[in-house]
């Protein structure tokens, strides 16, 4: 059988990083294949190669048995590939029908340089494509009313329009709900049947396991293997992508919380969120989950000033007090990671050093000048205590790895000396081994006094690292559930509208 994809000894480098060194990968036709590795293996210079983003300095690239050279990413998607991404590639005003067909509209006349868009062949080509993927939604409906797990089928259902044979995608479950995880993979079995090949990219092993046919681990910049998966373990794989053996489980060790530091009463926001009440105390960590878009990110926007409170309260230290701004919250010790990292908590311009001491310059400097040999001792300080590889400081953050650049966000906040910390999918893109550290971490800071509130999708995060769990629905907290009364099936019971079980 003729390979769908093969690449032979591809080799990419980047000044002063070598991010692929002689390796070999393929896809066979119906295979989902699932590359693993930790940030900066060289995974995503593989992918961006592969999409015609980026050019190999050396190697081959044979695709359905053809050599092949992509100079850029129309070259690539003419060929049949297609990349789907963790935040799909759609136009929120437009309609599902609108952006499947995107640039391929069915024309009443095609001879006409005016011409018209033949509407009735729009909506028949839309419903054929959710026959053949067994998907049930409404081709009028715009795409920003849609989940993000909608917007990633309607993505796929556009790249099965455009006759993609090999579709790459990018950690497309990442902030998924476990329901929407299992609608997605039988979409993927659908895929697979059809002899459509699956590059799957993924820092969830589980989902690994769960839907892959072989997968090949990448570390730094190296081939480690290519296996079947059903021939090996999930701590054989942690073993492959890291180099050694550690324990993928963690255990909250229990705090003794102290006095209130922050409180919402019945707050309110044009983001959506209504009658908000919660606490949160010194050294405790509230977790807030529910289905993806119920509310949980509009409500650390909230508090952090991001977005108007309308009514309602909120209280620092038994204090009522006015956040309008995100320079508010910070001057009241709150700082925000957000899920967004590179889009809206990040500069990726400047170096890893400046962005670690972008909330505390005040205190580093007298009006605009800035105490160089203030700001070096932070950056060293939390260099080391958050293990941050000080040759990452000097580089552009654009470059670090995603694991790398969630530490450069932590450091700020913890320079800035904040004393509550907002964390919205705080290990969303970030490999096993960043995740448990970083669960450490906050484990360590919440044993020092602060107080953490964790919006997560991903169930098993949120049991592990929560004292207590709020559980958001269309905007209100329906539940808070005390570490030991939450469960899975009970979480998901209530955020879907039914009783606890």
């Amino acid at each position: 059988m003729i390979k769908l994809l093969e690449m032979r000894n591809i080799c990419k480098s980047f000044p002063g990083v070598q991010a692929l060194d002689g390796v070999d990968f393929d896809v066979q036709p119906g295979e989902v294949h699932i590359l693993l590795g930790e940030n900066g293996a060289g995974k995503s210079t593989l992918i961006k190669i592969l999409s015609g983003a980026y050019s190999p300095d050396s190697g081959q690239i044979y695709y359905k048995g053809q050599e092949v050279h992509f100079d850029n990413p129309g070259d690539s998607q003419r060929a049949g590939i297609s990349v789907i991404y963790q935040e799909p590639n759609l136009i929120p005003s437009m309609s599902i029908a609108q952006n499947i067909h995107l640039g391929n509209e069915p024309s009443l006349n095609k001879t006409n340089p005016f011409q018209v868009i033949d509407e009735q062949r729009l909506i028949e080509s839309t419903l054929d494509l959710f026959d053949r993927l067994n998907l049930a939604l409404d081709p009028y409906a715009r795409v920003s009313e849609l989940s993000l797990a909608e917007q990633q089928m309607v993505a796929i259902a556009r790249a099965l329009h455009l006759s993609a044979d090999l579709m790459i995608m990018d950690e497309p479950t990442s902030v998924f709900t476990q329901y929407e995880v299992a609608q997605f993979f039988s979409l993927i079995r659908s895929l697979r049947s059809h002899g459509i090949g699956i590059l799957y990219v993924t820092h969830r092993l589980e989902e690994a396991v769960q839907i892959g046919d072989r997968t090949t681990i990448l570390r730094d910049g190296h081939k480690i293997a290519t296996l079947p998966i059903n021939e090996t373990t999930q701590a054989d794989l942690i073993r492959l992508i890291v180099g050694r053996y550690i324990d993928g489980t963690f255990d909250r060790t229990p705090v003794a919380p102290g006095a209130e530091i922050l409180r919402l009463e019945r707050v309110c926001s044009s983001n959506g969120i209504r009658n908000i009440s919660l606490s949160l105390r010194a050294g405790e960590i509230l977790g807030i989950t529910g289905l993806v878009g119920a509310g949980g990110t509009s409500i650390l926007r909230a508090i952090f000033g991001a977005d108007p409170v309308s009514e309602g309260k909120i209280y620092l230290d038994g204090y009522p007090v006015r956040i309008a701004s995100p320079q508010d919250a910070i001057a009241h010790g709150i700082g925000l990671l957000t899920e967004d990292r590179q889009e809206q908590g990040l500069v990726l311009e400047m170096k890893g050093q400046d962005n670690m001491t972008l909330a505390s310059l005040d205190g580093i400097g007298t009006g605009p000048f800035i105490d160089h040999q203030a700001e070096e001792h932070i950056v060293h300080h939390y260099a080391r205590r958050l293990r941050i590889n000080f040759d990452d400081l000097l580089r552009k953050t654009l470059f670090l790895s995603g694991g790398t650049q969630q530490k450069l966000i932590l450091s700020r906040w913890l320079a800035s000396q904040c004393r509550v910390l907002l964390l919205d999918e705080p290990t969303r893109g970030i490999d096993m081994g960043a995740r448990l550290e970083l669960y450490r971490l906050l484990n360590e800071l919440s044993r020092r006094g602060l107080g953490l509130i964790i919006v997560s999708s991903n169930l098993p995060e949120i049991l592990s690292l929560s004292d207590r769990v709020a559980v958001i629905r269309n905007g209100q907290i329906v539940s808070i559930l005390p570490r030991e009364e939450a469960n899975p099936a009970t979480i998901l019971a209530v955020a879907s509208g039914g009783s606890p079980l």
